[in-house]
């Protein structure tokens, strides 16, 4: 697959064009941000890791049936995915209280929620990706309403299939972020990518931190958190 124009650059991955016009490369940087932007960094050998870590993690939600962009990694670095034209809203979905979630409500973290939590959130950085109902999403044409019933089915299966995955690696799945967008034939498919970047992810029995809130938190040993996420993924 012959790569050529670069497409997009956004905070951690680079999307280029291909030979194919309904295919792209997606490049992962090493580059880091948090609070959109407003704190930036590096992590060393992060775009490996996480091309490895959402290569596996979606293979495994594609033997599960859930429909992902991802077609194969080609590299260290990159990715094949299906071309998408990325809807405007993207889903959070929280198993355990956390982040802004216990800031924006004065809730301490890791209160148990009695179900998962579909949160939809305007992709916006200027506005710091604000919180929006899914009424906001249909009316103001961010995506229709058979669009959001498929994202809720699907994050919901996804959300399923991960919690077992990553409790048979004695890690707890706090909550995560995902991004849908549209393939060349109209179908609505899982895009972005799905890694500690994304992901809150706490070990079982000690909840250390093994994601990207140890850069946001200044907690350190954050290459360290990456590499031991990789090899549980890889187990």
């Amino acid at each position: 697959m012959e790569r050529r124009e670069k497409l997009y650059e956004g905070k951690a991955k680079v999307l280029y064009a291909t030979d194919d016009p309904t295919k792209v490369i997606q490049h992962f940087k090493d580059d880091a941000s948090a609070f959109n932007r407003k704190k930036l960094g590096t992590i060393d050998e992060k775009g490996p890791m996480n091309n490895r870590i959402s290569s596996v993690l979606f293979a495994r939600l594609e033997q599960a049936g859930v429909p992902t962009h991802f077609i194969e990694r080609l590299n260290e670095r990159d990715m094949l995915c299906h071309k998408l034209d990325m809807l405007m809203v993207e889903v959070v979905v929280r198993n355990v209280v956390a982040g802004s979630l216990a800031r924006r409500l004065a809730m301490p973290e890791d209160t148990p929620v009695s179900e998962p939590l579909f949160e939809l959130y305007y992709k916006s950085d200027e506005l710091d990706d604000p919180p929006v109902t899914e009424q906001h999403a249909v009316v103001f044409g961010w995506c229709t309403q058979a669009q959001l019933d498929e994202m809720r089915r699907a994050t919901l299966k996804v959300n399923e299939v991960l919690i077992a995955f990553f409790a048979e690696r004695n890690i707890r799945l706090i909550d995560f972020k995902l991004e849908y967008g549209l393939d060349s034939k109209g179908r609505l498919l899982l895009g972005d990518e799905i890694s500690p970047d994304g992901c809150r992810l706490w070990e079982m029995g000690t909840n250390k931190r093994l994601d990207k809130d140890r850069f946001r938190r200044d907690l350190g040993d954050i290459e360290e958190a990456y590499k031991d996420i990789l090899g549980r993924v890889e187990s």
